[in-house]
């Protein structure tokens, strides 16, 4: 008799515990981790009304748009080994386009491994770390990214660039492209369909997910679709107004856009024709359009699969990209321009259209998602939660982000941005100092104003601690 009302017992509780799994614990919220290689913060949502940018900006009025966002390295494989591992650059770690975050920071788990190994179906398509083969423990399934137009990484499709591109040892022709044809003509087109068939297919999984999208564009060669480059004739298109190298600015700071000069048509030196700069500047607002119509069809497609109320979404883009400002192009520097990123974040139970002003930096992306998931954080991260923010953007939350680029070290104050350069011996060669109060866009370079000396040698105070922070790891 006692055994069967052991059993009856057990089988009471037991009916308890299954009830309360279906029904009084919530699911694990699913992961859309979208990035963008090469996009600034000139979108419409961000005041750029000259932008084209309705999907970005639906995602932005329903969720929080940061505002003072920086990468910590102005360079895209380096930048997204950090923000997937969560760890800060050094002068040895994370230097490079080419860097392997397993190489530079072995032992370290990343961000989706870290979701997979607590129970989440991981997915990469497109470009997510820079390499497909970093971390490769990552994902649950192998990384995808689109193939075709003859193997042309470049993805050019029109008959003079593929000629072009096949007498060149890179496959390099134009720096931009356009072309009557549908979405799907370019790899991001065929990348944004793979992705929503994959939503189809994890929605059928009891399994939540981390499905992490990497859109190419608006990375060079600016390739897009007619339609977007219609949306910018070019009698709209301007140079910037500060096209000209900042005063006092040491030469550390200004490059040869070498990144650019590889395409055809793209003189070895000197400045680009005014016509070309503005063809540059009309491309790259094309592909930001062609980008986020992409970006909407992936929205959209978690609508009507009634995935959105228990789904994190986070956008962001790699690093800044210079559009002629200072005389320069691509990234690659320590300007604000290059640093400065756009980040935007939605999550179940969290206000929309919202905006901070807080500095926050890419570090911080790891330790938020672990905290909007309820997972433990790994304690490698360098990086602060900035879940805080979501429920009040107007509080504070740090008082100076870092980052580097090759040896410029910076820091990003509330009202500074403060940099130094020093070679392989460690000798100091160069520095410069904004007050972006005064000079938002860095036009004149008050380091070596002698009034300026006490602040320098504040902010140079300041700089090394965040240096040294850097340095250590707990892996």
């Amino acid at each position: 008799m006692r055994l069967i009302l052991f059993v009856i017992s057990i089988s009471y509780v037991g009916g308890i515990l299954s009830s309360c799994n279906q029904s009084d614990y919530p699911k694990k919220p699913n992961v859309l981790f979208i990035a963008v290689d090469d996009l600034r913060p000139e979108i419409n949502s961000y005041g750029a009304l000259h932008v084209k940018s309705p999907n970005i900006d639906r995602l932005a009025s329903e969720g929080l748009l940061f505002t003072r966002s920086y990468c910590n390295v102005p360079v895209c494989g380096a930048s997204r080994a950090s923000l997937l591992t969560g760890i800060k650059p050094t002068k040895n770690r994370f230097v490079t386009f080419n860097t392997y975050a397993q190489e530079d920071a072995r032992g370290a788990v990343s961000l989706p491994q870290h979701f997979k190994n607590h129970g989440y179906y991981t997915i990469s398509n497109g470009k997510i770390f820079h390499h497909q083969d970093d971390i490769p423990d990552s994902w649950s399934e192998s990384p995808w990214r689109p193939s075709g137009n003859n193997g042309n990484w470049r993805d050019y499709v029109t008959e003079v660039n593929m000629k072009i591109a096949d007498s060149t040892n890179d496959g390099s022709a134009w720096p931009y492209e356009e072309v009557s044809a549908h979405d799907s003509v370019y790899f991001d087109g065929i990348l944004a369909q793979k992705s929503i068939r994959d939503l189809y297919r994890l929605k059928k999984k009891d399994q939540p997910f981390f499905l992490a999208v990497g859109f190419l564009k608006p990375h060079l060669p600016f390739n897009a679709p007619k339609k977007y480059w219609d949306l910018y004739p070019m009698e709209r298109i301007s140079l910037p107004y500060n096209y000209f190298r900042p005063e006092h600015a040491p030469d550390a700071a200004i490059h040869n856009f070498g990144e650019l000069r590889n395409y055809y048509g793209v003189p070895k030196e000197g400045p680009v024709s005014d016509e070309m700069a503005k063809t540059l500047i009309r491309g790259y607002y094309a592909c930001v359009s062609y980008t986020d119509a992409l970006i909407g069809k992936l929205l959209t497609a978690l609508d009507e699969l009634g995935l959105r109320e228990n789904t994190i979404v986070i956008m962001w883009g790699d690093h800044g990209w210079q559009l002629g400002e200072h005389t320069l192009w691509c990234k690659h520097a320590n300007f604000n321009v290059a640093m400065r990123v756009p980040m935007i974040i939605s999550a179940p139970g969290y206000n929309g259209g919202m905006k901070t002003d807080a500095l926050t930096e890419y570090i911080d992306i790891f330790p938020t998602l672990c905290e909007l998931a309820g997972l433990e954080m790994p304690g490698q991260l360098h990086g602060k939660s900035f879940v805080s923010l979501m429920r009040n953007p107007k509080q504070s939350f740090k008082d100076v982000i870092y980052a580097r680029y090759i040896n410029g070290e910076s820091i990003k104050t509330d009202k500074y941005l403060y940099t130094e350069w020093y070679n392989k011996d460690g000798e100091f060669y160069g520095r410069m100092l904004y007050d972006h109060d005064d000079d938002p866009d860095e036009n004149l370079n008050i380091s070596e104003m002698p009034e300026n000396r006490a602040l320098v040698d504040s902010l140079s105070k300041m700089l090394h601690k965040e240096i040294q922070s850097a340095i250590k790891i707990n892996l």
